[in-house]
């Protein structure tokens, strides 16, 4: 087996904060800060580079529905109401999230292992 790779494990922004009401949801994107810190000590010495990724709220369908039933308005209110609790103001695009996943998979952050790396437009500060 040849030496070397990168292993990006997608969390969510919940797994460097949290909210009341979402115990088991926050367990599980936590746990996986946990599984890739685990696993970036075990794979460092074949040069495997571990990280995870933690996106914020992305400008989609599945993310509207979402925001539609946790603030129980209309979509156009329920987004106003999360890019309120986003420090940037707006939803990420698909694309900046995977922009930011290519950055974790190539050779630009070959020096990079154990990270959490937030793209949430500041809701983890």
């Amino acid at each position: 087996m040849e030496r070397g790779g990168s292993l990006i494990i997608n969390s969510s922004v919940v797994g460097l904060t949290s909210d009341p009401g979402i115990a088991g949801y926050a367990t599980s994107k936590h746990a996986l800060v946990g599984l890739m810190r685990t696993a970036a000590k075990e794979m460092a010495p074949r040069g495997i580079r571990v990280n995870s990724l933690h996106p914020g709220p992305v400008g989609n369908e599945f993310q509207e529905a979402v925001e539609e039933q946790v603030i129980g308005a209309p979509r156009a209110q329920a987004k106003a109401a999360f890019d309120s609790l986003i420090p940037l103001g707006r939803h990420a695009t698909a694309k900046e999230i995977a922009a930011v996943a290519t950055f974790l998979a190539s050779e630009e952050s070959a020096f990079m292992t154990g990270a959490t790396v937030a793209v949430d437009g500041g809701m983890s500060i």
